[in-house]
């Protein structure tokens, strides 16, 4: 498998140097870690928001590191889980009176690796809430839910909440009140392929979709026939629809989010599909973000997220922030 890299191993650290390099005036690197930071530190006092989980997932997590944003991200290995060593050099960086808060997807390794964080931040007196972010309705049982595209709307709430100087207990609940609010879908047309392994993660055919993918190059929930986009969309609609409860004239947040390989052409087309959809049901786009912003390597395919908003959340969502990966869709 052709990959425009040097040495598998060094994939994340030489990804991480690049970012940084590309945008040294709104991110660095903590010195040996994997651990992307606000080059301008956010004012004493006021919160701080951290996230972070494997890599493969760019520009998730280190491209939304800057202010009104996330104040540091760290980076696991392609679809790992950062090292524990990572989060506490975070934690410490960013840790202050003013508490901080993890923004963590539902995975099993991220949800160990930030609980621990949390327990040694206790012991250092930095006060710590958690927000786990399970958006993929993909999974029936809610508990077992992955948190996929839709957490950049909790990174964005959270940072833009901090950002104002809401105190950790505000931020908490404005995070969690956005969280419950989100839900995502995504099919995969192709596989990934892990940089430095001769084969993609599962053969599909020509005509076969995978339906209801996470964002680890994992298989999905089932496969089908590929069948024209209005009918992918139509069918990914439908399993959110059945989840969050939308009614006429509902404000929501559109994300179309490429899942690494999928032409911006195609996203726009499904998205196209998504705003005659809903404007079908009298609901109202608020906002829409089309490209990729929470990817699976190479993977084709997309992902459709709703994001319910009321006028404090669309607030928030409008704050002003500067990051290498935030696109503001307006003026």
């Amino acid at each position: 498998m052709k990959k425009l890299i040097n040495e598998p191993k060094e994939v994340v650290t030489e990804m991480l140097q690049g970012m940084v390099k590309a945008h040294p005036q709104l991110i660095s690197l903590l010195p040996k870690t994997q651990v992307v930071v606000r080059t301008q530190a956010k004012e004493k006092g006021k919160v701080a928001v951290i996230s972070g989980g494997g890599s493969g997932h760019e520009p998730a997590h280190a491209g939304f590191v800057g202010k009104g944003l996330l104040d540091a991200a760290i980076a696991g290995s392609v679809f790992a889980a950062p090292s524990f060593n990572d989060v506490l050099a975070a934690l410490k960086h960013c840790g202050n009176p003013g508490g901080v808060l993890f923004v963590v997807k539902n995975y099993t390794g991220d949800r160990m690796l930030f609980d621990m964080a949390t327990e040694e931040a206790s012991s250092m007196g930095i006060p710590t809430r958690q927000i786990v972010v399970a958006d993929d309705v993909a999974i029936a049982e809610v508990s077992k839910r992955r948190g996929v595209a839709g957490t950049i709307f909790v990174h964005k709430i959270a940072g833009a909440a901090a950002e104002m100087g809401k105190s950790l207990d505000e931020v908490h609940a404005l995070a969690e009140r956005a969280s419950i609010s989100i839900r995502s879908m995504g099919i995969a047309l192709t596989p990934c392929t892990i940089p430095g392994n001769p084969k993609p993660n599962f053969d599909l055919a020509e005509d076969e979709i995978e339906f209801g993918i996470g964002i680890h190059g994992e298989a999905g929930i089932r496969r089908e026939k590929i069948r024209p986009v209005r009918h992918l969309v139509e069918k990914i609609l439908s399993h959110i629809f059945s989840d969050l409860p939308l009614e006429a004239c509902d404000e929501v947040v559109v994300l179309v989010n490429g899942m690494g390989a999928t032409p911006i052409m195609e996203l726009y087309i499904a998205f196209q599909n998504v705003a005659e959809m809903l404007a079908s049901k009298k609901i109202t786009v608020y906002r829409s973000f089309v490209g990729e912003f929470m990817t699976s390597l190479d993977m084709a395919g997309f992902s459709i997220t709703l994001f319910k908003v009321d006028e404090e959340l669309k607030t928030l969502l409008d704050y002003p922030c500067h990051a290498p990966a935030w696109i503001q869709p307006f003026s």
